[in-house]
């Protein structure tokens, strides 16, 4: 007797409701997350603790020595840049989030719509772009230094602070988001009690609307903390030459592998620790909105003088946001090697972009990148979606600790994800299928595949929770098998947040660089490495064309995945 499509046989069937059929399920998750994250993990603190053979604790104690202090000031210099780089971005971003969301005046709309520009720069480019803006030999202190007749530019982007001004306008986009999701879902009639109980406007805003927003604020602070503890580019353009990611670059190069070992497990310690410390503060207090209220609406600014300021002040920002990306366009067009001394290029082409799709050697590095990123992509779809189903769906014992496993990437500096992969696969295991991954074609996937297995589980899981559970019952209740209904109707459901993460991941690998300059290959070589490269061959036109072809791909992909998830969700 055959069963009809989507039903099950009698012993599958009465398996799949089995408690242990939930194990079978998981199980490759945790075998996967144990073999890619959690041995190179251990690998990597194995290898720091082996000196000559022997097991030692040398190179954490040459770490610490207050004899020889570069790497304990690289630490601190990472730390202190992190933490004004969460400062800096939160004030950045959440007033954005509250002008924007809360106010309506003269050029809000083209601001609102221009505020997420900054998404459209990946790190390395977004470095570049600031470079030619306003570094020292950059087209803004330059011609101020040309108009004013005067002997040396009048300022420059450099140091700390140079840095910071980079960090800030690539990464506050981070808070705006969140932050303008929390904001619209405020409840005015809380501000309005507190007003008629006599609270301030700074009281309320204090005792009220932060903590209302705190759990947003968390997320986001995490995100800039662990991007800004993997910066590697701009410290470098910026001449900061101690912070941890240019240590452990510095200790690869030389050779001295069980010293960046070291760094990057102490790397990795302060960043778990953050992670931690972060969800720890979170967790204190219930944020939840229990009021049934409308969300905020907008005020409009009805002063004259409010109106005209608020007019100057949003073409001031459009112009800000729009400089970066406009500058690499203009020097995308540029002759290589003609720009040397002047405020603009003086010659311009467009073989650049012809070269970038006729030239197989132009075309190689954005073809390595494509390919790479997709097998990367691939695997985060299998496990991602798996990983987001089991956490929200399904009941099991160690859901913490696979949540904490799947989370632990995102804690991790980029540099330090490449390091643990270089100890865990420099020599044939089992997870490596008896083969050396390093130099080899995959492991610059593998390094993608960790990095951004986390975007498609969260944005996954957040379309997941917004489902209703009881569809999947009543297609299992029909007599439908797991397979059956999570293919027929689970995952139709949750497309469009599954979509989401995986453009964004796709793109992401595109454009990594931090991991990518430690593991690449001549024959891998991908987009943003040689980008890098071309810049320091002074081939600025083509590194700036390829960064305009990024851009485009960044800014396609997150149009698309707003349009998928409704413009009010963000990834």
């Amino acid at each position: 007797m055959r069963s009809k499509p989507g039903t099950s046989s009698p012993k599958l069937g009465s398996f799949t409701h089995s408690p242990y059929f939930v194990y079978v399920l998981v199980a490759p998750l945790f075998l996967v997350l144990l073999a890619y994250v959690v041995y190179p993990l251990f690998q990597t603190f194995v290898q720091s603790i082996q000196v000559e053979d022997q097991m030692s604790l040398k190179n954490y104690a040459k770490f610490f020595s207050l004899e020889h202090t570069s790497n304990l000031e690289a630490l601190w210099t990472s730390i202190y840049i992190s933490v004004l780089s969460v400062i800096t971005c939160a004030i950045v971003g959440v007033a954005m989030a509250f002008l924007l969301e809360r106010y309506e005046f003269p050029g809000r709309k083209i601001l609102a719509v221009l505020v997420l520009v900054p998404m459209a720069l990946p790190p390395l480019v977004g470095v570049l772009s600031f470079t030619f803006l306003y570094g020292e030999s950059g087209i803004i202190p330059r011609a101020l230094k040309a108009l004013l007749h005067l002997d040396q530019v009048p300022f420059s982007l450099k140091g700390i602070w140079g840095v910071l001004v980079v960090h800030t306008f690539t990464m506050y986009t981070y808070f705006y988001m969140t932050a303008s999701s929390a904001i619209r879902g405020l409840d005015p009639s809380l501000e309005e009690a507190a007003a008629s109980l006599g609270a301030g406007r700074l009281y309320i805003w204090r005792r009220v609307i932060l903590p209302m927003l705190t759990p947003a604020l968390v997320a986001s602070s995490l995100l800039v903390f662990m991007i800004a503890m993997a910066s590697y580019t701009a410290p470098l353009i910026f001449g900061i030459e101690r912070t941890m990611t240019m240590q452990i670059y510095l200790s690869r190069t030389n050779g001295n592998l069980d010293m960046a070992a070291a760094q990057s497990t102490i790397l990795s310690v302060v960043s778990i620790l953050f992670l931690l410390v972060m969800r720890w503060y979170q967790g204190l207090r219930n944020y939840q909105n229990m009021s049934k209220g409308v969300s905020v609406h907008r005020t409009e600014v009805k002063s004259a003088v409010g109106k005209y300021i608020a007019m100057i002040l949003s073409i001031i920002g459009v112009i800000i946001l729009l400089l970066p990306i406009l500058v690499l366009v203009l020097i995308s067009f540029s002759t290589d090697g003609t720009w040397t001394t002047q405020i603009l290029p003086p010659e311009y082409t467009a073989k650049h972009y012809v070269k970038l799709f006729t030239d197989s050697k132009t075309w190689r590095p954005i073809a390595n990148s494509f390919q790479m990123s997709f097998v990367a992509t691939i695997g985060n779809i299998i496990f991602g979606v798996a990983a987001a189903y089991a956490m929200v769906r399904l009941k099991f014992k160690g859901k913490t600790l696979l949540d904490v496993l799947i989370m632990l990437p995102w804690a991790l500096p980029g540099t330090v994800v490449a390091v643990n992969l270089i100890a865990a696969f420099s020599e044939p295991t089992v997870f490596s299928f008896n083969q050396v991954l390093i130099g080899s074609f995959w492991i610059l996937p593998l390094a993608y595949f960790v990095r951004h297995l986390p975007l498609v589980f969260r944005s996954t899981s957040a379309t997941l929770v917004q489902m209703d559970a009881s569809v999947e019952e009543a297609a299992r209740n029909l007599g439908a098998t797991w397979w059956y209904s999570f293919r027929r109707v689970v995952f139709p459901m949750a497309l469009s947040g599954i979509l989401a993460g995986t453009l964004l991941a796709f793109v992401q690998g595109i454009g990594e660089f931090v991991s990518s300059i430690l593991l690449f290959t001549a024959k891998s070589t991908p987009l943003s490495v040689e980008i890098f490269q071309r810049m320091y061959s002074f081939e600025f036109g083509t590194a700036c064309a390829y960064g305009v072809l990024q851009i485009t791909l960044i800014i396609i992909v997150l149009f698309v995945s707003r349009k998928m998830t409704g413009d009010s969700t963000a990834v």
